[in-house]
């Protein structure tokens, strides 16, 4: 057997914990900003969490600049409007804060703000080489303040945009998009509605098991991944059902950074269903990841039996492949997500787009059984 050949990498300064957004100012300083962009969502606009660490900035001197035209799907109609803000204002880096649709917002202008004006975000998508189209040095610092467990968009390389010519989402990708630090407070999740918890944290849990599964070479990554779905399976519940309990926010908060760290080794079909999803009937994310995780696990159960038997092992359920589909299940019911595509209402009409989209999205070469346009038309099929 040959010896195996990677480029790994890791993420940035993390300070993790209670309370540690009053730390916000500092950091800020610390990554060279003095005129800092705050950028949150439409959500997030008027919560106590927004004017405390707004007043935070501002009591530093640092200002309050607020942009907060983010969709739930951020597109390059946001961005655009985010460039103008930050231009228009003299800003010299952004503060994202907010679940995943802010955090990757944040990053977009951030990467695009002072590129060269015939450079378009869509030449920077995640393909090959192409991420060296960018100027690395007009890159803005960014902090990342995530408001949610679940995407770990604080602790990535990439941000996913919906092209509004196309209605088709595409990740975005460039080294330098890496927050210069990132808080994570779990006291900025206690508020979230329950649904949100679910969503974002079922997205923790589809990152971790697709990064489990991916058929590449990282095992620092697959270690990881396979930490993350223990706390996801052992605290989402907890969270869910008690939001006001800390150290279950806090271990979720903890797991949306690892499935994103994890994730680096690959992501496959429950991706490259979910972003076209998303992306012609605007559904959350996360929950859309929930609702196909079980059809997914049977798609790939061919390639990935053993492998779930032994996470099934060290997770403590019983009866490998099947008690680890049937936790899935459990989990999916205790957070009231929808059992199916159809429900929620995703129609048989834009299979065909559907199918072809996903075969494009990126996550598609991460799967463990090779899509086709045969099979991946089954396996929407399976979960409407």
């Amino acid at each position: 057997m040959t010896a195996p050949s990677a480029n790994w990498s890791y993420p940035t300064a993390i300070k993790f914990g209670p309370g540690r957004i009053r730390e916000l100012p500092e950091h800020v300083r610390a990554a060279g900003m003095e005129r800092p962009l705050f950028v949150t969502d439409r959500g997030l606009r008027a919560l106590p969490i927004t004017a405390a660490a707004l007043d935070t900035l501002e009591a530093a001197g640092l200002g309050r600049a607020l942009f907060a035209e983010v969709d739930p799907n951020p597109t390059d109609a946001n961005m655009a409007a985010g460039i103008a803000a930050f231009l228009n204002g003299g800003h010299d880096g952004i503060v994202a804060f907010g679940g995943g649709s802010a955090l990757d917002l944040g990053k977009m202008i951030a990467l695009m703000a002072r590129q060269r004006p015939e450079l378009t975000v869509w030449e920077l998508e995640d393909i090959g080489d192409w991420w060296t189209r960018a100027d690395a040095a007009a890159i803005a610092p960014l902090v990342a303040v995530p408001t949610t467990a679940g995407t770990g968009s604080e602790v990535g390389r990439a941000g996913v945009l919906t092209d509004t010519a196309t209605h088709r989402k595409k990740i975005i990708f460039h080294p330098g998009l890496m927050p210069k630090v990132t808080i994570c407070d779990p006291e900025l999740t206690v508020g979230l509605p329950p649904a949100v918890t679910a969503g974002t944290g079922m997205d923790a849990l589809a990152h971790c098991l697709e990064a489990y599964c991916s058929p590449f070479f990282h095992p620092m990554s697959q270690g990881i991944a396979l930490e993350g779905m223990r706390l996801v399976f052992e605290n989402l519940p907890r969270a869910y059902a008690t939001p006001g309990d800390l150290a279950a926010r806090a271990e979720m908060m903890a797991a949306a950074a690892m499935g994103a760290v994890a994730f680096q080794k690959g992501l496959g079909a429950i991706h490259a269903l979910s972003h076209p999803v998303g992306a012609l009937y605007g559904t959350h994310h996360g929950t859309t990841n929930a609702v196909v995780m079980p059809m997914v696990l049977d798609f790939n159960r061919p390639a990935i039996e053993e492998r779930i038997a032994r996470a099934a092992a060290y997770l403590g359920i019983a009866g490998g492949f099947d008690g680890f589909r049937a936790a899935v299940v459990d989990l999916r019911a205790r957070l009231a997500i929808p059992p199916s595509l159809g429900a929620m209402g995703v129609g048989r009409e834009r299979l065909d787009e559907l199918t072809a989209m996903a075969l494009e999205d990126p996550s598609c070469g991460g799967n463990p059984v090779p899509m086709t346009a045969a099979n991946t038309r089954a396996l929407f099929e399976a979960c409407l």
